[in-house]
């Protein structure tokens, strides 16, 4: 047996004996496996047992070909090309580092001889750091898209029954992993929802990272998802990159908007959902995640399903939990607390308070907002800009939001609905007014203007403690 024009024989160094060729090989850090023309194991080192852990003598007379069939020696067998680099024990679930050359008599190749170092912790390392520096990236563009995106309430504002019960559920489900399902109208509050899960969450200190899943093109949404390799396809960043799900790694991923995703990615999600791994595109390694799933859409579901335009097994793998949130139009007792939570915000930013007039309040209490609150968020914002006082009236309205017959809109309220109008809007600036003045009476009344017996008897009639 020869390897090339470089090698001698034992007969040139009579002292070197079999048994010193063994113990040297065996003193080796690094694996030493030899195979012959049909891949039977003839020979392992010392170190294929400490690194991989399987005896020496479990893998003699075991063809490679049965025990990881895809590897680098087999494939020189075939092509007599020696190589190096990195690959992927699939047996043994290891990354590995090394080289491998064929074994030549003659013309003939009647083996192959590899060397290799388990590198799976180092591989790992890797991946972590290219996580931070992928969260990095991505928490760096939130930061830059903030000021583009509309103001966000911290927490649910309201006392609707609906909505209570919905967060008493999304309280408990938060202490598990979960997957989560919400549903709702757009603008309903689906990514506050989200976030308020993944904030209660074990998993609270880790990376929340969203995908909005009907932004991203068909042909771009596996690569977002998944990451890609280097090469994987024209125009692929060199060195590849992470994908959504590597980012949410030991975190959540939020997945908005899921009944846009095509019927082909959904049967690529399910796998992610059901085994916990996938491959980069361009990749044949595997990639093991752990992350909790929160997923929102807009869409019926199941008329989708009857249509075929949705995989019922995807959708029993997301409805283990569904939280469903209720339309504007349906908790209108919320509107004005709502309301005040956002001109609050709105305050700050214009320089001074801002209160809405009776006939704006009866408006909003008519109007079927459509796009729920992030309209009325919207509508407020518009408003306190355009506003240059402190009462925000209807000519202050977005114009396509004012009723053509806004002028006779009071008029064609009883008396009784103004009465109660006002009432409700005397009511909110008392409390303002206390909030403000940290509950001095004294100091409430005199921002107000009422006198003392006024002051108190408002405060019996309206039932303020």
């Amino acid at each position: 047996m020869s390897v090339g024009v470089h090698a001698v024989t034992t007969s040139d160094f009579p002292q070197w004996d079999r048994e010193l060729l063994f113990h040297i090989l065996d003193n080796i850090h690094d694996v030493v496996l030899v195979i012959d023309s049909d891949t039977t194991i003839v020979y392992a080192n010392e170190a294929y047992a400490k690194i991989l852990g399987v005896p020496v003598a479990k893998v003699l007379g075991r063809r490679l070909d049965k025990i990881e069939p895809k590897a680098a020696a087999i494939e020189i067998l075939r092509t007599g090309k020696p190589t190096s680099g990195a690959d992927y024990l699939d047996s043994l679930g290891i990354d590995v580092v090394g080289s491998s050359f064929p074994l030549y008599n003659g013309d003939s190749i009647i083996g192959c001889v590899s060397t290799f170092k388990n590198i799976t912790e180092v591989v790992e390392l890797n991946r972590e750091l290219q996580q931070t520096k992928g969260l990095a990236d991505y928490l760096k563009e939130q930061l830059e898209q903030w000021e583009q995106l509309p103001l966000s309430f911290k927490e649910y504002v309201g006392q609707n029954r609906n909505v209570k019960e919905t967060l008493v559920l999304a309280a408990k489900v938060a202490r598990t992993d979960s997957t989560v399902l919400i549903r709702g109208e757009s603008g309903v509050g689906k990514e506050v929802l989200a976030r308020a899960v993944h904030n209660s969450s074990r998993r609270k200190d880790m990376p929340l990272i969203k995908v909005n899943c009907a932004a991203i093109p068909e042909d771009l949404i596996e690569s977002e998802l998944f990451g890609y390799e280097d090469g994987a396809f024209t125009g692929a960043k060199k060195g590849g990159k992470l994908g959504k799900f590597e980012l949410a790694h030991s975190g959540t991923i939020f997945l908005d908007e899921i009944g846009d995703m095509s019927y082909t990615m959904q049967a690529k999600l399910l796998r992610v959902l059901q085994e916990k791994e996938f491959e980069r595109v361009g990749g044949t390694k595997p990639i093991k995640v752990n992350i909790r799933v929160i997923a929102a859409t807009n869409r019926d579901l199941e008329s989708m399903i009857k249509q075929g335009a949705f995989r019922r097994d995807l959708y029993y793998r997301l409805n283990i939990v569904p939280l469903n949130l209720t339309p504007l139009r349906e908790r209108k007792d919320d509107i004005l607390a709502l309301a005040k939570t956002f001109l609050g915000q709105f305050a700050k930013e214009v320089g001074h308070e801002l209160i809405l007039s009776p006939q704006v309040v009866g408006f909003f209490q008519d109007y079927d907002w459509p796009g729920n609150i992030r309209e009325l968020q919207n509508v407020l914002e518009h408003a306190s800009i355009v506003c240059n006082g402190m009462i925000i009236e209807m000519y202050h309205l977005p114009a396509q939001l004012i009723p053509s017959t806004f002028d006779q809109y009071d008029k064609t309220k009883d008396s009784s609905s103004v009465k109660e109008i006002i009432a409700s809007v005397e009511r909110e600036l008392i409390l303002s007014a206390l909030v403000t003045h940290k509950n001095n009476r004294t100091k409430a009344m005199e921002a107000l203007g009422f006198s003392r017996r006024v002051f108190y008897d408002k405060l019996r009639r309206y039932g303020i403690k």
